[in-house]
C-alpha cells in the first residue's frame, strides 16, 4: 500500500487507496459495534492497556468466527475439546487462551469454514 499527504487550506490529509480505506473503515465499524466485549478506554494520552484491548479484540474475531463457521459455543467447544466455560469466558475477554487452545479452536474453525464453502 502506497499512502501519501496533501495539504489543503493549513490541514494535513492522508492519501489511501480507496480499497484499503474501505477496509479500514470496515474494520473499524466492527471493531466499534460488533458483538463481544467492549474495547478499553484509553487513557489521556489515547494509549489503551494492551492485555485487555488484546483479549476483546481477540474474543470479538473468534465470536466473529464462529457464527460464521455456523456453530454454537457448544458444538466449537466439544469438537475443539475445551470446556465451554472456557470458550464462554475467551468471548467475553476475560481470559487470554493458551496456544494449545487457541490452536484447537483456530483447527475446528478453519475445518467448518472448509466445510461450509462449495
Amino acid at each position: 500500500m502506497v499512502a501519501g499527504t496533501v495539504v489543503l487550506k493549513g490541514e494535513s490529509f492522508v492519501l489511501v487507496p480507496e480499497g484499503e480505506y474501505q477496509r479500514m473503515r470496515d474494520l473499524t465499524q466492527e471493531l466499534m459495534e460488533g458483538d463481544g466485549p467492549p474495547l478499553p478506554t484509553p487513557d489521556a494520552k489515547g494509549n489503551m492497556p494492551a492485555v485487555e484491548y488484546m483479549r476483546a479484540g481477540l474474543a470479538r474475531r473468534l465470536l466473529r468466527s464462529r457464527r460464521q463457521a455456523g456453530l454454537t459455543q457448544v458444538e466449537l467447544a466439544r469438537r475443539a475439546g475445551v470446556r465451554v466455560e472456557t470458550l464462554c469466558r475467551i468471548e467475553k475477554g476475560k481470559m487470554t487462551p493458551s496456544t494449545l487452545i487457541f490452536s484447537k479452536l483456530q483447527r475446528v474453525l478453519e475445518q467448518a469454514q472448509t466445510e461450509a464453502s462449495p
